[in-house]
């Protein structure tokens, strides 16, 4: 089904899809010309599966926490050779492979590996055009290498955007993308004047407004903002009790983006920009950033609260991380965020 939410919700028509999943239904990697499938590798050779493999093996969850093993990937060096890996069956783990090796160092490793092997796959897709979807698709800093291509890839690339290829498939139509707020609708009358005062004040503060996100990525209706200018990220941590590795991103007014990052950056953070700033709190190890650009047709309300922001600080853009309580999903309801600031004992707007 996942070709099919990609294919007809990209911009363009004519296009190469490539698909990296886990297990997928056998086929692990497919290469689509449009709608034709042109190449294929078939379990057990699966570039997702060794990835959750190895997250098993850092002592994470695999399938789950493969965006933890990336962020790790960045302290450490590819120091370890993984590659034949590759070649056998990784669905029950890699058991306790290289037990004196330094955790990230493995995630670098396989970070190298996988990022090797997915430009080598872009390769073979000779079109302008690339969709990329599966699971792997949220591989945000592989993604960020690819060259000279216009890419797409659904807010929701992985297995939980399969509802709408199951619509695609009925509808065959192309459908305009407009924006990802698609989920449980909270209508209440949120002042970005309000937020940003709280902000100036105590550095943080969340936001559950308007419709819920189709995807992982909390961008605005409901996320935990905060003031970047401050090193704040023990604070966010402790809230979101994550571990140090794992870098926040930074909602940027669309207009001033190009002055605090340099590289590839898109509304719905899939890839990674260099930082031109010094905001640590929005700032991963390695000097990269995962970016939310806000554009002017932004329905959330990021993009007046944003506005307010600057005209106070002259800084245009906030921390926003997920509104929700560790081991749970991201709030849905009002209910939710309640649950939310009295836990946390932060105030939701």
């Amino acid at each position: 089904m996942c070709i099919r939410d990609s294919y007809y919700t990209a911009p363009f028509d004519d296009c190469n899809i490539l698909v990296i999943d886990a297990i997928g239904e056998w086929d692990t990697i497919t290469i689509w010309d449009n709608m034709k499938k042109i190449k294929s590798w078939k379990y057990p050779y699966s570039l997702g599966l060794l990835y959750a493999a190895i997250t098993q093996r850092l002592g994470l969850k695999p399938n789950e926490h493969e965006y933890i093993t990336m962020g790790m990937a960045a302290f450490g060096e590819p120091l370890h050779d993984l590659e034949h890996l590759l070649h056998q069956n990784n669905h029950m783990g890699v058991g306790n492979i290289l037990p004196m090796v330094k955790k990230v160092d493995l995630a670098a490793s396989v970070q190298a590996l996988y990022e090797k092997k997915f430009l080598e796959l872009v390769d073979m897709c000779p079109k302008k055009n690339l969709i990329i979807m599966g699971g792997c698709a949220l591989n945000c800093v592989a993604n960020s290498k690819v060259k000279d291509k216009n890419i797409w890839i659904m807010p929701s690339p992985g297995d939980s955007g399969s509802s709408l290829g199951a619509a695609a498939l009925v509808y065959k139509k192309k459908v305009k993308w407009k924006h990802p707020y698609l989920g449980y609708n909270i209508s209440r009358d949120v002042n970005p004047k309000d937020v940003v005062k709280e902000l100036l004040k105590n550095q943080l503060c969340g936001v559950a407004n308007g419709r819920a996100e189709f995807g992982p990525r909390a961008l605005g209706n409901r996320s935990l903002l905060g003031d970047p200018r401050y090193d704040i990220k023990d604070t966010v941590n402790k809230i979101k009790q994550r571990e140090m590795f794992r870098p926040f991103a930074p909602a940027i007014l669309e207009e001033y983006a190009d002055d605090y990052f340099d590289g590839p950056m898109n509304r719905y953070m899939q890839f990674v920009a260099n930082a031109k700033h010094d905001h640590k709190s929005v700032t991963h190890v390695d000097g990269t950033a995962r970016v939310q650009l806000v554009e002017k047709d932004n329905v959330s309300i990021l993009r007046p609260i944003l506005e307010e922001w600057y005209e106070q600080t002259g800084c245009p853009m906030l921390l926003n991380t997920s509104l929700n309580i560790k081991g749970q999903p991201i709030v849905n309801t009002w209910e939710d965020a309640k649950e939310f600031e009295r836990k946390y004992n932060v105030p939701v707007f």
